[in-house]
């Protein structure tokens, strides 16, 4: 990684070094491997890729975070009274992003569900109201309805199912 932009009038040519350290110079009217001949547009865009290289360098060294701790106000405090994030400790920007994940996942599937639930005949939707929003028993729905508790099972299985493929 350069450190320092090139100079215009240093421009001419490009050097360019390879993983070992080694230098290449690359100069207008070169012919390169695939026969094509070097240009000065593209010395000049190899230079304009090395100054983006260089100003994005600079921008991450100037946001650094290390530059929160050597600022201080005229009390001596510093930014870290400012900083909401800094004073919680169970702050964490990953947990809060997998927490938006799973919240919007949990609500599209809680609206598929809804789909699904209003779907079912009467009689399954009967069957689904009796088992989790009174918490009968098997048993007892099958007491109420007159058949045996297998059958009750049954349904309940077929529903399960239903809801399955639909969520």
């Amino acid at each position: 990684m350069r450190k320092f932009k090139t100079a215009e009038k240093n421009r001419t040519n490009y050097v360019y070094y390879t993983a070992e350290g080694k230098p290449i110079v690359i100069t207008p009217g070169m012919v390169g491997e695939d026969g094509k001949a070097v240009t000065e547009s593209l010395i000049t865009m190899l230079h304009d890729w090395d100054d983006e290289d260089v100003n994005a360098e600079r921008r991450e060294e100037y946001h650094c975070p290390v530059h929160y701790e050597n600022y201080h106000d005229g009390d001596g405090d510093d930014a870290d009274d400012r900083n909401p994030f800094l004073e919680d400790e169970t702050y964490n920007p990953l947990q809060q992003i997998l927490t938006s994940i799973a919240d919007e996942e949990h609500s599209v599937r809680m609206e598929k569900l809804k789909v699904a639930l209003s779907e079912l005949t009467d009689k399954q939707k009967d069957t689904i109201i009796k088992k989790f929003y009174r918490k009968m028993t098997n048993v007892q729905i099958a007491a109420e309805e007159g058949v045996s508790e297998a059958a009750i099972r049954n349904r309940l299985t077929k529903i399960y199912a239903t809801l399955k493929k639909k969520i």
